[in-house]
């Protein structure tokens, strides 16, 4: 299993100014850093490969849609825009030398309802995604689905339903990204929605169920490692805590959580690989 880490622990937003972050994660000891693409008008590729490549160290993306870039809307234009800009992140993926990109991409991040999808709105989403999924598929890039819980979209808050649209969408660059934060809100344990992702599990965001250090609150991590030993994961694997709230989207995060983000990220480091050495998921 690859053990990396999300950059919002140490930042709000990506930039040239936090490419330090990428030598703070070499420096301890983990496997990959987890790079946001919420804003590619200033995403530097070209730099952050360079860097990748000089302190040797992997790396995946994640991103959100936005209300102008629902794949969901009814409006055409709206979803053709959100089809664009996975493109383009895909092409950042792969710039970087990247080979996931994952996250709320199946329909707007906190989308403005009060009622279930509609059959068409799925329809929308997986059309779209299918027209990106093909598109990736010649950058060399698998697309990771990610349920969140039921504050943060109306479409897929469950692993089935990822694999429900993993399936209307029908291609194999497809796959599955869950966490463990929405896990405990939606799922109704996390072995059983582990074992249900099976080969199809590309990436896990270990969190805590307050976004905290891990180990300090709710989740049943051994529930949650022992389905990964038995899958003999060897995806990826990002802590994603916060100390507080992040200045570029809503972490919902209104108290510190810990003493200071060394501390959360060195705990919870070392929470995990007791953990990943209990159940023999090595680092890669």
């Amino acid at each position: 299993m690859k053990l990396g880490i999300h950059a919002y622990a140490w930042c709000s937003q990506w930039s040239n100014d936090t490419l330090d972050i990428i030598d703070r994660v070499k420096k301890l000891g983990l496997d990959f850093i987890e790079i946001p693409l919420m804003v590619l008008e200033t995403f530097d590729a070209m730099a952050v490969r360079q860097r990748l490549e000089k302190v040797g160290i992997d790396v995946c993306t994640s991103t959100v849609l936005l209300n102008d870039t629902d794949i969901t809307s009814e409006d055409e234009t709206i979803r053709k825009k959100g089809v664009d800009y996975l493109k383009a992140c895909v092409r950042a993926t792969s710039e970087i030398g990247a080979h996931n990109l994952s996250g709320v991409i199946y329909s707007q991040h906190v989308k403005p309802t009060i009622k279930a999808p509609t059959e068409k709105e799925w329809q929308y989403s997986a059309d779209c995604l299918r027209n990106v999924a093909k598109y990736a598929q010649h950058y060399n890039v698998r697309i990771g689905l990610e349920p969140v819980n039921r504050y943060e979209t109306f479409l897929i808050n469950t692993c089935s339903q990822a694999l429900r649209l993993k399936d209307m969408i029908g291609e194999e660059n497809v796959k599955i990204h869950l966490d463990t934060y929405h896990m405990n809100i939606e799922e109704k344990n996390f072995y059983d929605a582990t074992m249900q992702a099976g080969k199809d599990l590309i990436h896990y965001h270990l969190c805590e169920n307050d976004r905290g250090i891990p180990g300090t609150g709710l989740v049943n991590w051994d529930d949650i490692f022992r389905a990964l030993g038995e899958l003999n994961y060897q995806g990826y694997a990002a802590l994603e805590s916060f100390v507080d709230m992040t200045d570029n989207m809503n972490t919902w995060v209104w108290r510190r959580l810990a003493r200071n983000g060394d501390t959360l990220v060195h705990e919870g480091i070392a929470f995990i690989k007791e953990l990943m050495k209990k159940y023999n998921l090595g680092t890669s």
